[in-house]
């Protein structure tokens, strides 16, 4: 098909490259000679109103009756002139001493007339084009000087000349549809439109129009003109004035002819290609699409695709025993492919199984190493430490009942008795960690528990400018757990929650019944949720939050979190963590209710708290 193709449409190509370039040629010389006619005619009849408009001015201003400067004798004779040349809007008189004989001052003393009487005129003076608003027709004004028998200027006649008739003369073009034919100044702006409201408002500075006004016509046929449409066109100055007459038709209706021949080309190459595509479709019928549907089988076949490997024919020939060898050999990979699948899966499954035992027994061991560490740490910690600390305590409290401390050292002491107490807490906390404690299980009301929490909690939090909200229903069920150590988890919760606000913000505390699964089974208990408006916790932070020593903030030994985790761990409970959208965090805690007293007591025996 590629050989038929290149046979016959790189021909048939070029005769029609080489036919429609003639073809474009040919039509844009005949379209350029056309509007240069039209453009040298309406350029000429224009010259040769405004010729004769000049000479009707001389004559007029050569007038006796004009010399005499007589308004009774002006009067009538201009009011003549009106009537038999209807072109004359309006005509004035002015004296030697620039004094109104006859007709309309404004007219007289527009800008343009007054610099040219300043002067010594001689010659005739054309204004540049207006547009009247009570009429809406283009008008310019023309003034001639009325000179005396020996030739001195008397006075001084202005005309206003109405363009309307002579206009539409010009402006009218037989140029198909989209001709027209427009008048512009040296600036571009519209001087004659067949749209008026583009007269005076609009101009074509910066189109292809203007530029073809002053260049010189190159090979360049067609431009783009003030509406951005893809034109010819030619240009004239007008004789005598600074008016240039443009005359244009889209490229579109120009050439409409040369783009139906090559729509007629386009057409006949189409028709070849799906001539020769018919032919190779015939050929490769027979002979080529049978192999290519086999390669394509075999392709599915690499890909692992057997059910859809399968090739069947009805024919008898060398081709059908392929086929028939083909479609037995796909089968066969087929099902050796679906039994090796299927001991992959299993082999996969067991692995899978081994690796997240193996996962499960790392992360015991780390625990379990991360606080057998702990343990010896917190029994370093209180040799080195906490005898020599015991020692200080209890000389300065002597200290302080016998000697009498004076008033400029009382608030030192204070202040070095409040940091001992400060680093026995936090000795205390780190023993408490590391060292496994016995819990002591009973009935517990949730909501006694949390209220006694947030008024330990609201002093550091009215200090703080937070407001803290507690809904906790008096129908709750009690759990069983370790009061005391339950209370030590709230109360870090809480303080964390406020350190995360550093001024102003809301603590809110929310208890309700709920329902989890734990390990397989549905077990029902209580919710607690602790929320605030604090600063959230970094995505990146998330996993690591409940691990010993892990802090974001400047202060602190990391425990808090840790400690509250493996508390709630110890009451087979659960704890959630989340940011929501709108910033802050909520730590939510799930707590089993009392009735699975076997539970409670498997959680506290297995528990590394």
């Amino acid at each position: 098909m590629a050989c038929f193709l290149l046979l016959t449409l790189v021909p048939l190509g070029a005769v029609g490259v080489f036919s429609i370039r003639t073809a474009e040629d040919l039509i844009g010389e005949l379209v350029k000679s056309q509007l240069r006619n039209v453009a040298d005619d309406k350029a000429h009849l224009l010259e040769r109103w405004l010729s004769e408009r000049r000479a009707d001015l001389l004559v007029i201003a050569g007038s006796s009756i004009l010399a005499s400067m007589d308004p009774d004798r002006i009067g009538p004779y201009l009011a003549l002139v009106g009537r038999n040349y209807k072109v004359y809007k309006e005509i004035a008189v002015l004296s030697r001493d620039e004094k109104i004989v006859y007709g309309n001052t404004d007219m007289v003393f527009c800008e343009g007339v007054k610099e040219w009487m300043s002067g010594s005129p001689k010659d005739l003076y054309v204004s540049g084009i207006v547009l009247r608003p009570e009429d809406r027709e283009s008008t310019f004004r023309m003034a001639a000087p009325v000179l005396d028998h020996d030739g001195m200027v008397e006075g001084t006649v202005c005309a206003s000349v109405g363009t309307g008739t002579i206009l539409n003369i010009v402006l009218s073009v037989s140029l198909g549809e989209t001709g027209e034919c427009y008048l512009v100044d040296k600036d571009g702006t519209f001087l004659a439109h067949k749209e008026s409201r583009r007269i005076l408002k609009e101009n074509i500075a910066q189109s292809g129009s203007f530029k073809n006004i002053f260049a010189i016509e190159s090979r360049q046929k067609t431009y783009l003109d003030y509406r951005g449409v893809e034109v010819l066109g030619t240009s004239r100055k007008v004789p005598g004035t600074q008016w240039y007459l443009v005359v244009e038709q889209d490229r579109n209706e120009a050439f409409e002819s040369a783009d139906l021949l090559r729509w007629y080309i386009g057409a006949a190459m189409v028709f070849s290609v799906f001539c020769a595509a018919f032919f190779s479709w015939a050929v490769a019928r027979y002979f080529v699409f049978p192999i290519g549907k086999l390669s394509k089988a075999a392709n599915k076949l690499a890909a692992g695709e057997f059910d859809k490997a399968a090739v069947h024919t009805k024919r008898k020939d060398e081709i059908g025993l392929l086929y028939k060898a083909f479609t037995d050999m796909a089968v066969q990979l087929g099902e050796r492919q679906l039994f090796l699948e299927k001991e992959v899966d299993k082999k996969v499954s067991e692995l899978r199984e081994a690796d997240i035992m193996l996962q499960q027994s790392r992360l015991a061991a780390a625990r379990s190493e991360r606080f057998s560490a702990l343990g010896r740490l917190g029994a370093g910690v209180a040799h080195e430490i906490r005898t020599p600390l015991t020692s200080i305590k209890l000389f300065l409290e002597s200290v302080e009942c016998e000697i009498e401390i004076s008033p400029e050292y009382e608030e030192d002491f204070r202040m070095a008795m409040r940091q001992i107490r400060r680093i026995e807490s936090t000795i205390n906390r780190f023993l408490d960690f590391a060292k496994p404690r016995e819990l002591v299980f009973s009935s517990v009301d949730i909501r006694r528990v949390v209220e006694d929490v947030c008024s330990v909690v609201r002093p550091m939090a009215s200090k703080q400018e937070c407001s803290m909200a507690v809904h906790v229903p008096e129908n709750l069920k009690t759990v069983r757990g370790d009061r005391k150590l339950l209370e030590e988890t709230f109360i870090n919760l809480l303080v964390n929650s406020l350190e995360s606000m550093e001024s102003g913000g809301r603590l809110e505390v929310t208890a309700a019944m709920d329902c989890r699964e734990i390990d397989g089974e549905k077990i029902s208990g209580l919710r607690v949720d602790v929320s605030d408006t604090g600063q959230g916790i970094p995505e990146e932070s998330m996993p690591n939050i409940f691990d010993p020593f892990f802090t974001s903030k400047s202060s602190g030994t990391g425990l808090g979190l840790s400690l509250v985790h493996s508390a709630i761990q110890s009451h087979g409970g659960t704890i959630e963590v989340r940011c929501p959208e709108g910033g802050g965090t909520v730590f939510s805690i799930f707590l089993p209710s009392e009735k699975k007293k076997d539970f409670y007591e498997k959680c506290g025996k297995d528990t590394d708290y």
